[in-house]
């Protein structure tokens, strides 16, 4: 009587078997060789308020900037304009220098960008920390603070600092801020940056966009026309940041950077506009440039052959596995030298498998931001938004109300 496992169907039993743990037992290996040589970028969990405003006061950790900006626009949705005040200011400061070192700088450049790295605010990012300041200070009856908050938002964006750069959102928010505080000649000189933007290559205003503020400046102008009664709503949530690698041609080192979705395109009307957060987003994107950031520039070069090199050495073990693991079974002979051949080709190329993502992983650029912000504003001097031909259907984020009664500046 034959040995039942030596038939052929407990010997495909067998090597099925054998297969699938070998294969886990790669994909760990492979898995666990990433981390070691590359270490990780971890993105703060988004987080939810178990309460109206408490959440703020005990979970704040100011080791993970973009979760302290992300509960910062809860805080604000939910009207916590007390806790809004208490840390914004805070984050402001604390968040936007940079502290240079060389050693870590050094190190950064075989590790994925801004592994070592704390995050610092983008120019985008301290002023719109300035409006929601200004917001919350009026809704709170603090006219004269708010006015202090918007003088900050300027010195923000023109601030020589590490990140910088005016951009054409904030100065729109501005101008229609100083309009609801009274203070027609501040609105007027943000409404004329629209209409006679810059030269700098950070800043750049459609054709579309100026018209309007024209408009405006003219109205300011005249005084005797009455001033519209805005409202600025945020509508839809910022998209998602990604980028894929083109050696040749790109603007930006080799990173090709895009939205998911794409941003809703710009709208004027007779009554308002649509103006989407794309600026900030051309922020992120010109992260690497060599005009905008030449260190950042630097580093991203010379860390592509290191993850050339880093991505060559799974490759190189899987083909030494799967050689040599064959070669191995050839000169043991046997009947299960076949069995071990397959086993270390297949171990040999989970190996191999993940050499791509190394790579990536190790040129990848840091594209970390300020997640929860809106993908666009809709200015209109209509009563009811549904009837301004710039809306979307898209969520409504925040409400600025400049009609009397005071109403709250922003709501949800």
């Amino acid at each position: 009587m034959k040995d039942s496992f030596s038939r052929p169907e407990s010997k495909k039993v067998i090597l099925s078997s054998r297969t699938g743990r070998v294969t886990c037992v790669w994909r760990w290996v492979g898995v666990l060789l990433s981390l070691s040589i590359l270490g990780c970028q971890v993105r703060g969990v988004q987080p939810a308020f178990k309460d109206e405003c408490g959440i703020l006061r005990s979970d704040v950790d100011w080791s993970n900037r973009i979760k302290v900006l992300n509960l910062l626009s809860l805080a604000f949705s939910q009207k916590c304009d007390s806790a809004v005040i208490e840390y914004t200011e805070q984050a402001q400061s604390g968040f936007r220098d940079k502290t240079f070192s060389f050693s870590r700088e050094m190190a950064g450049v075989f590790l994925s960008d801004g592994v070592l790295t704390e995050y610092v605010l983008e120019s985008y990012e301290r002023a719109y920390l300035s409006v929601l300041l200004a917001a919350s200070y009026l809704r709170t009856g603090h006219v004269e603070d708010a006015k202090v908050a918007l003088r900050r938002l300027d010195h923000e964006l023109f601030a020589p600092l590490y990140n910088f750069g005016e951009d054409p959102v904030n100065l729109m928010l501005s101008a229609v801020l100083w309009e609801v505080l009274g203070e027609p000649g501040d609105a007027r000189t943000d409404w004329f940056r629209l209409a006679e933007p810059t030269s700098s290559f950070l800043l750049s205003v459609a054709p579309a966009l100026q018209t309007f503020a024209q408009e405006q400046v003219i109205r300011l102008d005249q005084g005797g026309r009455p001033s519209p009664r805005w409202e600025v709503y945020g509508l839809g949530r910022f998209p998602e940041v990604d980028w894929d690698f083109k050696l040749f041609g790109a603007p930006n080192g080799y990173f090709v950077i895009h939205p998911k979705p794409p941003f809703p395109e710009l709208c004027v009307s007779e009554t308002g506009l649509r103006l989407s957060t794309e600026s900030w987003f051309a922020k992120i994107a010109h992260r690497h440039d060599h005009a905008y950031h030449p260190l950042l520039n630097i580093q991203s070069w010379i860390r592509l052959p290191i993850g050339v090199v880093y991505g060559l050495m799974p490759f190189s073990l899987g083909v030494g596995v799967a050689v040599g693991g064959c070669a191995g079974a050839v000169s043991l002979g046997g009947r299960g030298s076949g069995d071990l051949c397959a086993l270390s080709i297949l171990g040999g190329t989970q190996l191999m498998q993940i050499a791509p993502t190394v790579f990536q992983n190790t040129v990848r650029p840091d594209l970390r931001h300020w997640e929860l912000l809106p993908a666009a504003f809709v200015v209109t001097q209509k009563f009811d938004l549904a009837s301004e031909p710039c809306d979307t259907h898209q969520a409504r984020l925040h409400l600025l109300v400049t009609r009397p009664p005071a109403r709250p500046f922003f709501s949800s």
